[in-house]
């Protein structure tokens, strides 16, 4: 895995923490679990932080792509796609050796793909 699809990764985890927390009827959820989260604040520092470490052509690809999905970036199980469900094609598959330097999106939905 790539140090940029890390970054996204982590990225992701926050901006689906600050929706959660953010949303009142999830955040009352949450609380009722004890899992009440008091510092947001601390999570968009931590988030702006992390953005400003990631190229600014790949975040703004992120953040175009995350007002249409929760998860922009998922995991390639058995060629499918963890985001859409659909199957890739075999010309995009690079197999357990293939780590590469480049990201990968599937063709179906465009998310970014990481593989497992």
């Amino acid at each position: 895995m790539t140090d940029h699809l890390a970054e996204l990764i982590q990225l992701q985890d926050i901006d689906v923490l600050l929706r959660e927390v953010r949303d009142p009827e999830m955040a009352l959820h949450e609380e009722r679990l004890g899992f009440a989260v008091e510092n947001v604040e601390t999570l968009v520092r931590a988030r702006q932080k992390l953005a400003s470490r990631i190229d600014e052509r790949l975040l703004q690809t992120y953040e175009r792509m995350s007002r249409r999905h929760v998860r922009v970036v998922v995991p390639v199980e058995r060629s499918i796609c963890g985001g859409c469900r659909m199957s890739l094609p075999t010309s995009s598959s690079r197999g357990a050796s293939g780590a590469s330097r480049t990201l990968e999106n599937c063709e179906n939905c465009g998310r970014i793909l990481y593989r497992l």
